[in-house]
């Protein structure tokens, strides 16, 4: 094998299976977090980003953990599913009119998911927005 040959099979190796769909994610909630304006509060538009965005983001992660071989995220896999996590973590709160960044792990949502079995639950657990009565 050449070393150009080497070159590629080492690129191939460096990301998973999973790397354009985590990639298109981590895109799409960036750009929703930098184009967001906060037309006062919205639950609706709160939800759309717990369960079309961060639902998303927390499924890959579970799917790729349960798979049937081992996935190994690359270390910018996981740097741009922590972004897009913190991104809709981030959206879900100012939709309630706080304004909080977040740092919190896909890891650590997907073990609350698991546990709720509800991502509307988890990303008001996650970021305590809005309190709870």
């Amino acid at each position: 094998m050449t070393r150009e040959h080497e070159g590629r099979d080492d690129r191939r190796k460096q990301h998973s299976g999973y790397y354009p769909r985590i990639a298109d994610l981590a895109d799409e909630a960036r750009h929703e977090r930098e184009t967001f304006a906060f037309d006062g509060v919205d639950e609706e538009r709160a939800l759309r980003y717990a369960r079309d965005g961060l639902g998303d983001v927390v499924s890959l992660y579970i799917e790729a953990r349960t798979a049937e071989w081992d996935v190994e995220f690359s270390a910018r896999e996981l740097e741009l599913l922590h972004r897009a996590t913190n991104d809709y973590l981030s959206l879900w709160t100012r939709c309630h009119g706080v304004e909080f960044d977040t740092d919190t792990t896909v890891r650590e949502v997907a073990e609350i998911v698991l546990k709720t079995h509800n991502i509307v639950d988890t990303a008001q657990l996650v970021t305590k927005v809005p309190e709870r009565d």
